[in-house]
């Protein structure tokens, strides 16, 4: 089938279901550190990069933060934030494997997605998340810094907030995403890849 060819039913199936999968995993979350939580909703889109491509991957990720919107605490802010963060994730994890289909080239692509998280988990909540937090929520910078001191006495400033918090957060979150994608794709690829009836 052509780059530009129309998604297959099968396709499309694995996507909704993948999806379905995103949206279920997005209401189990464990508190972390300060404000920030653990989920592994991003992970059936990790999947869908490796098998499918990065395409599919992003409507994934977008479809779960679409469906969340309805019983959202945030205004839309976290959603919003998990879609670009976990965006860049799947993109470059889908785009890098793509191009290398093999076990060294899925440990470079988790890699790379994991890195690419961090950096705009902390682009991100600098300069979207908190200053919307801040405008929407209410909160002001120092009750916010205060949250980040209450996890780490050396918060004294919004960059040591980034530097202390929220990138070590977000490099634990991709490496957990990383771990567990390494551990399911080659066990799950047999339904991921293979249509009903062959």
């Amino acid at each position: 089938m052509s780059r530009n060819a129309a998604p297959s039913a099968f396709t499309l199936s694995r996507c909704g279901i993948l999806s379905a999968l995103c949206v279920l995993l997005y209401a189990f979350e464990l508190p972390v550190v300060a404000f920030y939580r653990l989920d592994f909703s991003t992970l059936p889109a990790i999947l869908a990069g490796f098998s499918m491509g990065p395409g599919p991957a992003m409507a994934i990720v977008l479809v779960k933060n679409l469906v969340h919107l309805a019983w959202t605490g945030t205004a839309g802010i976290g959603e919003l934030a998990d879609a670009l963060v976990s965006g860049v994730y799947v993109l470059t994890a889908g785009l890098l494997y793509e191009r290398d289909k093999t076990r060294r080239g899925a440990l470079v692509a988790l890699a790379a997605g994991t890195a690419a998280m961090t950096a705009t988990g902390v682009l991100v909540n600098y300069f979207l998340l908190i200053p919307a937090y801040q405008a929407v929520m209410g909160l002001t910078r120092e009750a916010i810094i205060d949250m980040g001191r209450a996890a780490c006495g050396a918060v004294d400033s919004l960059p040591a907030l980034m530097l202390l918090i929220t990138a070590p957060f977000n490099l634990l979150k991709g490496a957990a995403l990383s771990a567990a994608a390494w551990l399911l794709y080659k066990r799950a690829s047999p339904l991921l890849h293979s249509a009903p009836g062959r």
